[in-house]
């Protein structure tokens, strides 16, 4: 196995390789390191995302904040739970970046941020198209086939019989 800190006039066959090898992944990683961890937040901030949207009463919670700032109480009026649960649903809600509550005076009104569900929006994007080019592909295939048939089909009567 070759040393970093052996003289590399010295060094030959696979422990020569070893080295190089060994400052190829070192700078791949230091390179990469950036783009990697930007993919990683974006990939827990999904995950943070989905997880808070897997829940009916926060996705009843978000409509409502759709229409506009509220507090903890009027969130919880149209469930039938303590407002220490909503509450819990609030803060899974605000870990995800999904709501910011705020302080105005005695009120601790709670508003929808947009950012999370646009991110999840364009992810969900790309899978849509995906699969209407699928449907398209279905379609067309589908239309091939009837199309075969009605002509086999107009092919039978014009023939005697």
């Amino acid at each position: 196995m070759g040393r970093l800190d052996a003289d590399p006039g010295k060094r030959r066959g696979s422990a020569w390789r070893l080295d190089v090898d060994i400052r190829l992944v070192y700078n791949l990683i230091v390179i990469d390191a950036s783009g990697f961890q930007k993919k990683m937040k974006s990939s827990t901030r999904l995950n943070k995302t989905f997880a808070a949207l897997a829940d009916p009463t926060r996705r009843a919670i978000l409509a409502r904040l759709a229409r506009g700032e509220a507090t903890v109480m009027e969130l919880a009026k149209p469930f039938a739970m303590s407002q220490p649960a909503i509450s819990k649903h609030l803060k899974v809600l605000e870990r995800a970046g999904l709501i910011a509550r705020g302080r105005e005076a005695q009120r601790r009104p709670c508003r929808l941020l947009a950012k999370p569900l646009e991110e999840a929006s364009q992810w969900l994007e790309t899978y849509r198209q995906q699969w209407e080019e699928h449907f398209q592909r279905l379609d067309n295939l589908l239309e091939e086939m009837q199309s075969a048939e009605r002509r086999a089909d107009a092919a039978k009567k014009r023939a005697p019989g």
